[in-house]
């Protein structure tokens, strides 16, 4: 019976034993988890952070890594107290992180460094331009400038400002400088030839070749490995590189290839009141040799808005060249050697981005360096575009009111419909990468720092004689340039002439004409693709 009660006593039921051993173990794991929790947080202060900081990320061992890469790389760019007076020291500190190829804020750079590039310019930009411009060229790894000014960019005001700068050389256009050019042996072949005794963009064409001729001798002399012509109204988007920069860009590039090519892209702005183009415009149009044939054709009348050509300007591209023997120029566009037909290549993602009309200013800006009539055939002696021609007949001889409407009609994006049509297939681009570095070292105070640093080396009264003095001597220089081969010397045509014709030198091939500025493929007249472009 006592077996039997016992097997008959009533048992807990199973779901309150369950419940109880539920509960048990919720209190351990409420116990323990923040235990774990504290002693995590313990250890990564401890280990110095084990997380991917975006400031880490830039530090001085991965310094190839470059802004354009990640979802927000330049997010520490410009964050800096408001309480501190000092623009050097505040850019040094609030920027090291974000740019890799920084030193100090004079982006002074180390010896080790390769390739070493330089870009060479002709121009006669302010400060405004310019900075902005050189400065982002040396976010994406150009060391060395050699800038040929005059104008504006040759004033001591500006001048000054840019012989602080470590890697800018400047040369004058002083009457020194013509006597030598005037020796060079560009004036003794052919190849140039067709541009010689020309006005405006002719002369302009001449001049740059001639600056390049000398920038090359000055990269030997630097140790440079790579040379770009450029000018200040573009900038290189090293797109295609395994980081933003066209030092990497340029290390993949093989070894057996001298020169690479840059297609352009143009500026397609949205309104006409820009002012800083370089962070306010990200819309380009693609160039004919990144996109398919059907595409760029098929979508041609629509591209060109019913202007002359697919480009407002040129559309053949700018090169970069690898410093060797006989390396001479072939016009602003191409280099060429004089013992060789160089190896070159096309880049397939890479770009020259082209500001060019980006701002309204710049029509009258180009009418006024320039003195030919504004008629259709005059126009043909000073400009080799026809987009350029226009432009400068309407800004002859419109009002301001007229100009505008212009302006908006044949340069300005209003369609926005048409806009996002092209997007979409691939006629138009977005990109966002020069602006926001741009925008970045405008935020970082760089280039008021440099502007204040400069200004500060000279008391004001040693400013003020130096100002007296270049404005004499520049003064003497422009009317030396009047009157040389350039253009309008017409006295010494026939002995330069008689010298084309009777000197020669000893070289391997034909000489290569110069490459001017082209338009890209047009349609024939029945709306017909040419018989021969590059697939």
């Amino acid at each position: 019976m006592a077996g039997l009660h016992t097997s008959l006593r009533p048992q807990p039921p199973s779901s309150a034993s369950n419940h109880h051993t539920f509960t048990a173990k919720l209190l351990l794991l409420l116990t323990v988890l923040p235990l774990s929790l504290a002693l995590f947080a313990f250890l990564l202060q401890w280990r110095g952070g084990g997380v991917d900081d975006p400031i880490a990320r830039w530090s001085p061992d991965e310094s190839h890594k470059f802004p354009g890469m990640d979802p927000s790389p330049l997010a520490t760019v410009g964050h800096h107290s408001s309480h501190s007076s000092d623009c050097s020291s505040l850019v040094g500190n609030s920027n090291k992180a974000a740019f890799p190829y920084f030193r100090d804020w004079k982006y002074k750079f180390d010896a080790d460094l390769k390739p070493k590039i330089c870009i060479t310019t002709s121009t006669s930009a302010g400060l405004e331009q310019i900075l902005p411009w050189m400065f982002y060229h040396k976010v994406i790894g150009v060391s060395t400038f050699f800038l040929f000014v005059e104008g504006k960019a040759a004033s001591p005001a500006v001048s000054k400002v840019l012989e602080s700068i470590p890697g800018v050389k400047v040369i004058y256009r002083t009457k020194e400088l013509e006597e030598q050019q005037a020796k060079s042996r560009i004036w003794n072949e052919t190849w140039l030839s067709s541009f010689f005794y020309k006005p405006c963009n002719y002369e302009l064409f001449v001049k740059q070749s001639l600056n390049m001729e000398m920038a090359i001798v000055m990269a030997r002399d630097a140790g440079v490995d790579w040379i770009l012509h450029l000018d200040t109204d573009e900038l290189i988007h090293p797109a295609g590189a395994r980081e933003y920069s066209l030092r990497q860009l340029l290390l993949d590039v093989p070894r057996n290839v001298d020169m690479v090519v840059f297609p352009n892209y143009e500026s397609s702005v949205e309104r006409d009141d820009i002012k800083d183009p370089f962070i306010e415009v990200s819309m380009f149009k693609k160039n004919y040799d990144h996109l398919t044939k059907d595409t760029y054709f098929g979508m041609y009348k629509e591209s060109t808005r019913g202007n002359p050509n697919y480009f407002l300007t040129y559309g053949n591209g700018k090169s970069m060249a690898r410093i060797q023997d006989h390396l001479r120029p072939n016009g602003a566009h191409r280099w060429h050697n004089y013992m060789k037909t160089p190896n070159e290549i096309k880049l397939e993602e890479a770009a020259v981005l082209h500001y060019t009309y980006a701002k309204f200013s710049d029509l009258t800006s180009r009418r006024d360096r320039c003195g030919c009539k504004p008629t259709k055939e005059d126009v043909k002696r000073c400009f080799m575009l026809e987009f350029d021609r226009s432009a400068f007949i309407i800004a002859s001889t419109a009002t301001e009111e007229e100009m505008l409407s212009w302006y908006n009609e044949h340069v300005v994006w209003n369609d926005r419909a048409l806009n996002l049509k092209l997007l979409r297939k691939g006629i138009l681009a977005r990109i966002y990468a020069p602006m926001t570095i741009v925008q970045a070292l405008r935020e970082s105070g760089i280039f008021e720092s440099i502007i204040s640093s400069a200004n500060a080396t000279l008391s004001k009264d040693k400013f003020l004689a130096s100002i007296e003095s270049s404005n004499s001597s520049r003064n003497g220089a422009s009317a030396v340039l009047k009157s040389r081969k350039m253009g309008r010397n017409r006295e010494s045509q026939a002995t330069a002439r008689k010298t084309l014709e009777t000197t020669s030198y000893l070289v391997l091939q034909e000489e290569a004409a110069a490459v001017p500025p082209l338009s890209p493929p047009a349609m024939d007249m029945e709306g017909n693709p040419p018989s021969k472009v590059n697939e």
